[in-house]
């Protein structure tokens, strides 16, 4: 493997998230695996990330310019804008129902939630925008609003979790699938085995464990290893199990188990903090990012699955450019504001159609309508 197996159990960089108790996650978690016995991979990661008093998340980690890495929104307000136009599409097939609702899973601080409130989508006249956050540091600096306006919302509905009861409207995720917790197999003697997370003596250690025997799981070639996304294909199954008729998108980087079977695994396997590539997974549990590429085969459902640059461009990001750029053409010699504003959709929608970086991403759509709706 390209990865050393051990890492030190304590934290020896100073570049931590804010808040984050890094040093007492590590001693809790080597604590815990002496009591215990090896983690399961997953159980290892959601403490990294989740961990109420040390996690990445729960401890300030985020997207954004100011933040550990920039994502789709945060290139500007172009995404949002064409994500408006998507829900409107959606609200138009359904009949223009009151009281559409947009589910925004992942909201961190609330930057696509502006972005698509600013672009005043017909849904949103009589809709509401419900911002889903599991980090209380980060549903902070969400704007604040109330759970329906008669006119057009100027803020969102702030919740840690999907709302109750099933609503008419849309689920929107945007790169949450990779930052859930996921297992980690390898293969070895012919057969998948869990990787566990063990304590030597200098740090964390990987443990080989039980053989798993699952369905659907490519050639255990030994060596090789693949991630087992539990948790987002839950996920999946909670947000179509909300909506009674509309759609459910996510964006993210995405690949097949096979492929990710054939491929070197930290190249699927990534850690990120301060704009750049993190440390090996197992170094200072709760000091960076740990993410993994979405194996779409192992997600519920039938989804359409297309890049995120053919999204933008179904719905209309090359109109928006083209509008954008006959206003800066028309109030740039004036030093017009909005003309500013809609120049910078030209190098925003750059960004954004990238095929080697944010363009490549998935934009996996489930379309949801229920019989008897």
């Amino acid at each position: 493997m390209s990865c050393p197996r051990s890492w030190p159990a304590s934290p020896t960089s100073a570049c931590w998230p804010s808040g984050a108790d890094i040093a007492g996650l590590a001693d809790r978690l080597s604590a815990r695996i002496r009591e215990q016995g090896p983690l399961r991979f997953d159980e290892y990661v959601e403490a990294c990330l989740y961990d109420p008093a040390g996690g990445f998340y729960t401890s300030g980690g985020a997207a954004g310019r100011r933040g550990d890495f920039i994502t789709s929104p945060e290139v500007g307000p172009l995404f949002g804008t064409v994500l408006a136009r998507w829900m409107d599409g959606v609200w138009e097939r359904l009949g223009r129902p009151v009281g559409f609702t947009v589910v925004e899973v992942g909201a961190g601080r609330g930057t696509l939630a502006r972005s698509v409130l600013a672009a005043a989508p017909a849904c949103m006249a009589d809709g509401r925008y419900v911002a889903v956050e599991r980090s209380s540091a980060l549903r902070a600096d969400l704007p604040s609003g109330v759970e329906r306006l008669s006119d057009l919302p100027s803020g969102v509905e702030r919740l840690s979790d999907l709302p109750d009861g099933a609503v008419t409207g849309v689920v929107v995720a945007n790169e949450l699938l990779d930052n859930l917790a996921f297992r980690l197999l390898e293969a070895t003697g012919g057969a998948w085995h869990e990787v566990r997370v063990g304590v030597g003596d200098e740090g964390f250690v990987e443990v080989v464990g039980e053989a798993v025997d699952l369905a659907g799981l490519p050639e255990p070639v030994d060596g090789a290893r693949i991630p087992l996304q539990d948790e987002a294909a839950a996920w999946v199954r909670r947000a179509l199990g909300r909506v009674d008729r509309g759609a459910v998108l996510a964006f993210d980087y995405a690949s097949t188990t096979v492929d990710l079977a054939a491929r070197p695994w930290d190249e699927w396997l990534r850690t990120y903090r301060g704009h750049d590539r993190g440390g090996p997974p197992l170094g200072a549990p709760g000091s960076q990012d740990v993410t993994v590429e979405v194996a779409v085969d192992r997600l519920p459902g039938d989804p359409t699955v297309t890049t995120q640059a053919a999204f933008l461009r179904t719905h209309g990001i090359d109109d928006l450019v083209d509008e954008g750029r006959r206003l800066w053409e028309a109030g740039a010699a004036a030093g017009d504001l909005a003309a500013m504003r809609a120049r910078s959709r030209i190098a925003e929608s750059e960004a954004l159609l990238d095929e080697a970086g944010l363009g490549a991403f998935a934009a996996l759509e489930w379309t949801v309508e229920r019989l008897g709706s």
